[in-house]
């Protein structure tokens, strides 16, 4: 089954002075959300950035990934705790990944928990659609 998603954004002004707010999402789960070029390049004040969307996208997704693999090999997970943290660097673009995920996973041995991190690090699919990013790491144990 396919899907689709949408968001909706309005910006008004130039690239530095300008502001945006993302009005709307399909699911109305979030939102007004205000976005600046401030808050991608400096400090947040409050805004978000297209990175800490893209963030907040590849911690959920890949959590469903390793939960999924995890359940697949017969060791569902009880609890994942993920964060994702995007560099972005202007006149660049996102530059590095970093997926921290702590699990607490019954009847599983470090090495295969290792493995089904690593699987899911390749496999999500925000992962995939994030595969240009030069430098991502994974930290992931159990906790």
């Amino acid at each position: 089954m396919t899907t689709e998603r949408t968001a909706q954004v309005t910006w008004q002004g130039d690239l530095l002075s300008g502001v945006g707010t993302v009005h709307v999402v399909g699911s109305g789960a979030f939102g007004p959300l205000d976005v600046s070029w401030p808050s991608r390049a400096e400090e947040p004040d409050g805004r978000t950035s297209p990175e800490e969307l893209i963030a907040a996208a590849w911690a959920s997704c890949y959590s469903m990934a390793l939960s999924h693999g995890l359940a697949q090999g017969g060791t569902p997970p009880e609890r994942l705790d993920t964060s994702v943290t995007v560099t972005f660097q202007p006149g660049e673009g996102i530059i590095r990944s970093a997926i921290t995920v702590r699990a607490a996973v019954p009847g599983i041995d470090e090495a295969a928990f290792a493995d089904a991190a690593a699987a899911a690090k390749v496999g999500c699919p925000v992962s995939k659609a994030m595969a240009g990013v030069p430098d991502v790491t994974l930290d992931a144990a159990l906790a």
